[in-house]
């Protein structure tokens, strides 16, 4: 994901923006963390690993061709109860395509997290995350009526994916940032993993110190 907006979003531009959802509405220490491009193997385990520490639920906006690629770590994801969202079968970026074929990537995607779900488990893969956070209010209406998602964006950027941030400084970023209610974007990723190795744990660590508990973004009512 690009560094389009800095790792605390403006409430201006939330509140232009106020169709889409950039944070959780909620009085109670809650964070939501959520983890795009995945599933992989080695760095989405790794991640499933540190969060069952702090028994910390999250959602995971997965790239249908990685859970074409990789059925069983999708699978772990789920049976560990965390929530499920699309990120476009390929990673597209909506500058450039035209809506008709970023609205059919998304069905593509939606056809292999589906294809990869057991029915009796109630997944609900209504949330949609835009890679790089490109998106247009056109863009965002058609998802939303047509395809009937949840526009998922984020209070707080990691920005674990950054060759220039540190691991500290990424880890900085969310703890100086995220408050109650915070979307909390980091990358289960290779790009990622030198940062999100050390952000990750100090993030749930710090958070959880003060009393927080981590959830799952929920789907639409």
């Amino acid at each position: 994901m690009a560094s389009l907006i800095p790792s605390g979003v403006p409430k201006v531009i939330q509140k232009n923006w106020n169709s889409l959802t950039w944070n959780i509405e909620t009085t109670d220490k809650e964070l939501y963390l959520t983890f795009d491009d995945g599933p992989i193997p080695e760095v989405t385990t790794w991640v499933l690993a540190q969060l069952a520490i702090f028994n910390a639920k999250a959602t995971f906006f997965c790239i249908g061709d990685n859970v074409t690629k990789h059925p069983d770590i999708y699978k772990s994801i789920i049976d560990q109860g965390h929530a499920i969202g699309n990120h476009t079968n390929n990673h597209l970026k909506a500058w450039h395509h035209s809506s008709e074929e970023y609205l059919e990537n998304i069905q593509r995607a939606d056809k292999a997290l589906s294809e990869n779900t057991q029915k009796s488990i109630g997944l609900n893969i209504q949330l949609f995350r835009p890679p790089y956070g490109q998106i247009t209010p056109k863009l965002a209406n058609k998802i939303q009526t047509e395809l009937g998602k949840k526009v998922i964006m984020w209070s707080v950027l990691s920005k674990d994916y950054s060759p220039k941030v540190t691991p500290h400084t990424c880890a900085k970023n969310v703890i100086s940032n995220a408050t109650m209610g915070s979307i909390v974007v980091f990358h289960d990723s290779l790009k990622a993993f030198k940062n999100l190795k050390v952000a990750l744990p100090e993030t749930l660590a710090h958070f959880s110190k003060i009393g927080y508990v981590f959830k799952r973004i929920p789907a639409l009512d």
